[in-house]
């Protein structure tokens, strides 16, 4: 009996423990759930200077610009896909000493932060993020983590993460960091995708593909400790090291799981509260959203946060030797505009050299439309999405890096009866790309749809304007001085 007694003394005090443990687990669940609320409650003045600033630069520069495109003599397209520059090492599947002897090759003494941080002004730009860390585990910033980084490991031996933080915050240019956290080909073995199939977790189409997991020659350490000992302590040191950044920009989370994207959030509030962290930290995570590269979403009522499409000057983010197909001035004021007028903003993508420098293409677009901005950027800047985003007979859609660089006719116009609007409290702004002949009709600004006019003005031009408002819209003679050839903005008072 006493036996039988004590049995049923240890299954009563078994079910107790166990009792108290799922209570702390639902417990320790519930204030997880609230400290996430509180985190992302905590950012509305950071999320409202992000909708405020509308344009930015990225930068994309590693060890894949010496061979540019090109793996012992063969272009990346022959190798397969994605056929972009900096995925070289993953495309070309090239092992990891052999991709890591590039090192001692990177010496880019033609690099100028001061240069690179007074284009983005000079374009117009609010913002920069660099890759402190792309996919290529390679750091261009003086990690004390790993050696495997730009001071340590090349013979240039300076930080130009820290130069370029340097001369954003001579130049009031707002200072963001990319860093791949879930793909590292150096270090992370297979980047997460074994633990992921074992756990019976639903995969996305790209983690069933095995896309960015590296299957060729994986490191031999487990993902488990590439986290521990270098993505999550490198997250934590370039945190430390560049205070006050405005966004971390982490990418490719597919094979991560909702605690790993968890702690990678977690981690970049608990240093910099005020910063923002994008969605591709994964699993549903996040304070804005990512469309896609070089997207521009069909649909952008249908995105609750605020978002941020990234493209590039030509077809390659990393710089590539044989990529000449440049978006014209035309057709990157038409995705600014076309972004800003549904609410999102734009950041726009250089790729330096070998060597540092940035193609010349880049630089001349960029600044022609800062010029374009410097007229009329206050429809462009500190506004938000109006009921009506466009009217006029032109639809383009924009739907991916390799839709566009698919395409053979890459021919941009637009019509005079092409407009975009934005606004801005009590003013509505309407932005058009091509001047008319003779007086313009705007259906959008009639008088049973938005009320009395009270003014109209075109930006940048001190010219009276005449122009009547009926039921039918806005009819407006322009003024004989154009400021800017690539187009114009008018400002609407009621």
């Amino acid at each position: 009996m006493k036996k039988s007694y004590n049995i049923k003394i240890k299954s009563l005090l078994l079910c107790i423990a166990i009792t108290i443990s799922s209570c702390s687990f639902f417990k320790s669940k519930t204030k997880n759930a609230q400290t996430v609320a509180e985190m992302e409650a905590s950012k509305s003045q950071a999320i409202e200077d992000f909708n405020d600033a509308k344009y930015g630069m990225f930068i994309h520069w590693g060890l894949y610009a010496i061979p540019g495109g090109v793996w012992k003599g063969k272009k990346i397209e022959d190798y397969g896909r994605p056929p972009v520059a900096e995925w070289i090492q993953c495309t070309a599947q090239i092992p990891r000493d052999e991709y890591a002897a590039l090192a001692p090759q990177f010496n880019p003494e033609d690099f100028d932060a001061d240069a690179i941080a007074k284009l983005a002004k000079d374009a117009g730009m609010k913002y920069l993020v660099i890759t402190s860390k792309h996919h290529d585990g390679f750091a261009m910033y003086h990690s004390k983590v790993s050696d495997y980084n730009i001071v340590d490991a090349t013979p240039f031996k300076r930080d130009v993460v820290q130069e370029l933080y340097d001369a954003c915050k001579k130049y009031g240019i707002d200072f963001g960091l990319y860093y791949s956290h879930n793909i590292d080909w150096m270090d992370g073995n297979d980047c997460g995708y074994a633990d992921l199939a074992a756990s019976g977790r639903e995969m996305n189409a790209k983690a069933k593909r095995k896309m960015g997991a590296n299957t060729w020659d994986p490191s031999s350490n487990s993902f488990q400790s590439y986290l521990t000992n270098k993505a999550f302590p490198q997250v934590k040191e370039i945190l430390t090291q560049f205070p006050d950044l405005k966004t971390l920009w982490y990418d490719m989370p597919h094979y991560l799981s909702p605690k790993q994207s968890a702690d990678f959030y977690k981690l970049a509030y608990e240093l910099q509260p005020n910063m923002l962290v994008n969605s591709r930290v994964g699993n549903d995570m996040g304070d804005f959203d990512i469309p896609g590269d070089n997207k521009i979403p069909k649909d952008h009522l249908a995105i609750t946060k605020p978002w941020q499409t990234v493209g590039t000057t030509n077809n390659s983010w990393g710089y590539k030797s044989y990529d000449h197909d440049w978006k014209s001035v035309k057709e990157l004021l038409f995705w600014l505009t076309e972004i800003v007028s549904k609410g999102g903003n734009y950041m726009l993508n250089i790729g330096p050299n070998a060597s540092g420098e940035v193609p010349q293409e880049s630089i001349d677009n960029l600044r022609a439309v800062g010029n374009w901005l410097a007229i009329n950027g206050e429809a462009i800047y500190n506004t938000r999405k109006w009921k009506v985003t466009h009217e006029g007979p032109t639809v383009l859609e924009m739907n991916g890096t390799h839709d566009r660089a698919q395409k053979k006719d890459k021919t941009i116009s637009f019509t005079p009866q092409d407009f975009w609007f934005t606004q801005k409290e009590n003013t509505l702004y309407a932005i058009a790309l091509e001047y008319p002949t003779t007086k313009i009709s705007i259906k959008s600004f009639g008088s049973t749809s938005v009320g009395t006019i009270k003014s109209v003005q075109m930006l940048g031009v001190t010219d009276q304007l005449e122009w009547a408002q009926t039921d039918e819209g806005l009819q407006v003679h322009l003024a004989k001085n154009r400021g800017n050839s690539h187009g114009y903005a008018l400002k609407i008072g009621f």
